[in-house]
Formats: C-alpha cells, sequence, structure tokens
C-alpha cells in the first residue's frame, strides 16, 4: 500500500530526492505464531477481532526512533490544516493502522498514541488515512512545491476556502455548444483589483459551502 500515490508526482520526486523517506512495517511479521495472528476476540464480546497490545509494542519497538505516534481513527481529533502544519514540523512519525474492529486501547495508553480521523466515516483499515496524512504534509516540506507562495493561497491556508480558477482556451465552448468566458478582471492585469476579486470570492465560497469557518459575530 505504500508509498502508493505518494511515490508519483510531487511527492514521489521528493522522495527521490530525499527529501523525505518512509518505512512501511508489517505488523503480522511479529506475530509468534505460524499463522502470523495479529488479532484476537474482544473482551466482553461482540462482533469481530481486536489487534493485540504485545504485537504492536513489537513492531513498534523495532524503530529507533518513531518519533510522534499517530493512531488512524475515526474517533480521533479531526485533521485541519492547521492540524497538517504543526505535523510537518516533526522530523519523524509513526502511524499506526488498525484493521477489523481496531486495536487494544493499552497500547495507545501506554505509549500515548494521538488518535487522528480525516472525517466522519469508517474505512477498511488505517493505511488509506496514513497516505491522506503523509500526503498532505510532505507538500509543505521545503522544496517540495515549485512555488513556495502556493501553499499559502490554498483552502484552509488563512481560514477560507480557495478562490476560483482559470486558464486558457477563452472564451472555452462546451461540447453541448455554451460558450463560458474567464471573468474580465482576472484578465485585466491589474494586481490590486485581481487580488481583491480573490479575496471576496474566497469569502463568497466560505459563506455559501462552509460558514463554520467564518468567525463568529
Amino acid at each position: 500500500m505504500f508509498p502508493g500515490s505518494l511515490g508519483q508526482s510531487l511527492s514521489g520526486r521528493a522522495l527521490e530526492n530525499g527529501l523525505w523517506s518512509y518505512n512501511a512495517l508489517q505488523i503480522r511479521d511479529y506475530a509468534a505464531d505460524r499463522h502470523k495472528t495479529v488479532d484476537d476476540t474482544p473482551f466482553g464480546g461482540g462482533a469481530g477481532m481486536v489487534m493485540r497490545p504485545d504485537i504492536i509494542e513489537k513492531a513498534l519497538n523495532s524503530f529507533n526512533n518513531p518519533g510522534k505516534l499517530f493512531y488512524m481513527s475515526p474517533r480521533g481529533n479531526a485533521l485541519t490544516q492547521k492540524k497538517v502544519q504543526e505535523i510537518s514540523t516533526f522530523e519523524n512519525l509513526t502511524f499506526l493502522c488498525g484493521r477489523y474492529e481496531g486495536v487494544d486501547q493499552r497500547i495507545l495508553d501506554a505509549y500515548e498514541f494521538e488518535e487522528l480521523s480525516i472525517g466522519d466515516y469508517v474505512l477498511s483499515g488505517g493505511e488509506p488515512a496514513a497516505l491522506i496524512v503523509m500526503d498532505a504534509c510532505i507538500r509543505l516540506l521545503p522544496g517540495v512545491m515549485g512555488n513556495e507562495d502556493t501553499a499559502g493561497e490554498e483552502s484552509f491556508s488563512n481560514g477560507l476556502l480557495e478562490y476560483p480558477h482559470f486558464t486558457k482556451p477563452d472564451p472555452w465552448i462546451d461540447t453541448k455548444g455554451k460558450t463560458h468566458t474567464v471573468p474580465e478582471i482576472l484578465k485585466s492585469g491589474h494586481h490590486a483589483n485581481i487580488r481583491a476579486w480573490r479575496e471576496r470570492k474566497s469569502l463568497e465560497l466560505t459563506r455559501e459551502r462552509r460558514p463554520d469557518l467564518l468567525p463568529e459575530k
């Protein structure tokens, strides 16, 4: 599963250039029985299986410096751009990706894992969630993105959703025969007016789609 999409495009080139690195560890390799069992039935009954703390600990202790520990979980702290910026400052990160019904709570408590959620839904495992967090952090690392100003203009970076973007051709005629034009202000060359238009559009989009991001009056 790793590096997956992180091996492509900007993050892939950054990986080749040594701007970041990863070590994907298979927890089953630390199981003691011949079936490589990493889970067992939950105390108290219920459906599903729970990953064992002793085996996870063996895997965790194989790292010389695991750094900041995260457990990908829908009940965790919500991933936001502000959180991404915080996470990206750590030199080393370890993401624990659960399966089945999750992991034994004792391993999370004993090693002070921070639970992290990418949204209010449930996945089959934590791996896709970890890839999302990694992608969001990697692109903020120095030298990964070509234009260092880009990150500061994106959605959530300034508390608002990003303004609309346009490029050639202008006009564009779609396959239904309808003509679409670019706003004249963006072709004016007047940078102050363009900046004001973009700020206004960001505010309008945020008010329409994510009013929860706006400060309460």
